[in-house]
């Protein structure tokens, strides 16, 4: 049951898409509500991309580093969701295209030579 976590999903346009988006909402609500000064709401936004850009594209260790970059004040004013979802669709991309089977190359149907009428 648990070991399924860990498997990544296979990347697909949707899920690429959606990860983008959940991103880019996050980070754009943190930077709203960091003039506020409220810690609180930020780390709650903070687990829940993090638990939604898991089940998007899977675990992959950047995942923890921009988690606890993000407790940090100034520096979670920053994209750095974004430029994590980047980075972990960029390197799944990567290694989802090197694990693909190498597509054979098409082969034409052999053409018979014409017959040579005898007259």
């Amino acid at each position: 049951m648990f070991a399924n976590l860990f498997i990544p999903p296979p990347l697909t346009p949707a899920r690429i898409r959606s990860a983008y988006i959940v991103a880019a909402v996050g980070d754009a609500l943190q930077l709203a509500l960091g003039p506020l000064g409220w810690v609180w709401p930020d780390q709650v936004i903070d687990v829940v991309l993090m638990i939604v850009q898991w089940r998007l594209l899977g675990f992959h260790p950047l995942l923890l580093p921009t988690f606890i970059l993000e407790l940090f004040p100034m520096v979670d004013m920053l994209p750095t969701w974004f430029g994590c979802t980047a980075l972990v669709i960029t390197l799944r991309k990567n290694k989802q295209n090197a694990a693909a089977p190498p597509v054979p190359p098409q082969m034409e149907p052999p053409v018979e030579p014409p017959r040579l009428l005898k007259g």
